[in-house]
């Protein structure tokens, strides 16, 4: 992905990269987002773009394994987080779901992850402090609770699976809140130009419908020459 691409991929919103995914493959039929209504920590903050960093967590019980194997996976969670390609998106599979309860975005961990340069988070689980949270790291998340519960990270590196969308670590992410999607890597080299395609095709049925005096005449004639550039 090149700067132009991702500064691109920054400025439109998920459901435009959806469709403009379609105009890359060159058909309908794209599957890979994610299902039902997730929640942003900042709705008007943009989109979170970035590689798949993920893991899996739970919180609704204490765990079974000793502190010391606890204290070694939480260390090996952050090294995992700190590293691999930029810019980067933790993606966290709340193992609880549909019963989360553990808020592994708070405060704390929110900046930490900043910190080390991830971009923003998708999870399945929850999210808290709202109105705290660090300027620029966006959190798509299931829920928001207060508690943290007996959180603990139990997978690292491992497919994952938010609101029945799969992702791999590594895997291009784009969310925001309507969700999230995973770009096929056999579309990117296509992406940008689809992107443009795309808007430049809704431009020619939004521009006649915000004009003063549009009616059903020019409604028509609009809609024909969009059904005619569409994919």
């Amino acid at each position: 992905m090149n700067d132009a691409l991702l500064k691109l991929l920054q400025s439109v919103d998920t459901p435009t990269v959806c469709n403009a995914i379609e105009v890359a493959q060159g058909q309908r039929g794209f599957d890979q987002f994610t299902r039902g209504t997730m929640l942003s920590s900042d709705p008007e903050g943009g989109a979170i773009v970035g590689y798949a960093r993920t893991a899996k967590i739970a919180a609704l019980e204490p765990p079974q394994e000793t502190p010391e194997v606890i204290k070694a996976r939480r260390m090996a969670y952050y090294k995992h987080m700190s590293e691999g390609p930029r810019p980067a998106v933790t993606v966290i599979e709340d193992l609880d779901y549909p019963n989360c309860v553990g808020a592994y975005w708070g405060e704390i961990n929110t900046t930490v992850h900043k910190g080390l340069g991830v971009s923003g988070a998708l999870t399945n689980g929850v999210m808290r402090d709202l109105g705290d949270l660090p300027s620029g790291f966006p959190v798509v998340a299931g829920s928001i609770g207060p508690s943290h519960g007996f959180v603990h990270v139990k997978d690292i590196g491992t497919p994952v699976d938010v609101f029945g969308l799969q992702v791999r670590d590594g895997d291009l992410i784009h969310a925001d809140r309507h969700g999230a999607v995973v770009v096929p890597s056999d579309v990117i080299a296509a992406l940008e130009s689809a992107i443009h395609k795309l808007l430049e095709t809704e431009r020619l049925i939004l521009e006649p419908a915000r004009k003063d005096g549009f009616d059903f005449a020019a409604f028509e004639a609009a809609w024909a020459e969009f059904e005619a550039s569409r994919t």
